[in-house]
């Protein structure tokens, strides 16, 4: 058995590598390619386990054609990919992988945990601030405390904050 598929393969090879390179080399340009295809035809072929009577050189240029269009259906996609990567770039938004967004949670963690350390009275003074964008001067009215006091109040978050940064690992 093993002996008779090797007679196939060289048989196979015989018969049709010089036809198969001509045919891939005059579509593909490149040597190197045309060699794997033509290899690829004849894997499909050897793998196959129908048995081609009728019109054989047809059925097997038909795989060699079918392997020319898988292989420009990949390369369209792949070029579809890199140029919507490329739109990605223009607009100046880079890509997420894990590791940043893995980062991100443990930052966005880290925040939470120290946010809830301050002071209740800092700690809405610095969300009202900085998270929900209230002015200075519309804290101090809502709460009934001076502007001079929500800045203090927002600088010593700020400064809370800092200090966590600089002590983290």
């Amino acid at each position: 058995m093993q002996t008779e598929q090797v007679s196939d393969q060289v048989q196979f090879n015989r018969r049709w590598r010089p036809a198969l390179m001509s045919f891939f080399l005059r579509r593909v340009r490149d040597h190197a390619e045309a060699e794997d295809l033509t290899q690829e035809v004849f894997a499909r072929l050897l793998g196959s386990s129908e048995t081609i009577t009728t019109s054989p050189d047809a059925y097997v240029f038909q795989v060699a054609a079918n392997l020319l269009t898988d292989r420009a259906r990949r390369a369209r996609v792949r070029a579809d990919y890199r140029e919507s990567l490329g739109q990605v770039d223009d607009l100046g938004v880079e890509p997420l992988d894990p590791h940043r967004i893995a980062v991100g949670r443990a930052a966005m963690e880290s925040f939470t945990r120290s946010l809830d350390e301050l002071p209740e009275r800092t700690r809405i003074i610095f969300v009202l601030y900085r998270i929900e964008q209230m002015g200075q001067g519309e804290i101090a009215d809502a709460l009934g405390i001076t502007s001079s006091a929500v800045k203090k109040h927002v600088a010593k978050a700020m400064a809370f904050f800092m200090a966590r940064l600089r002590d983290a690992p």
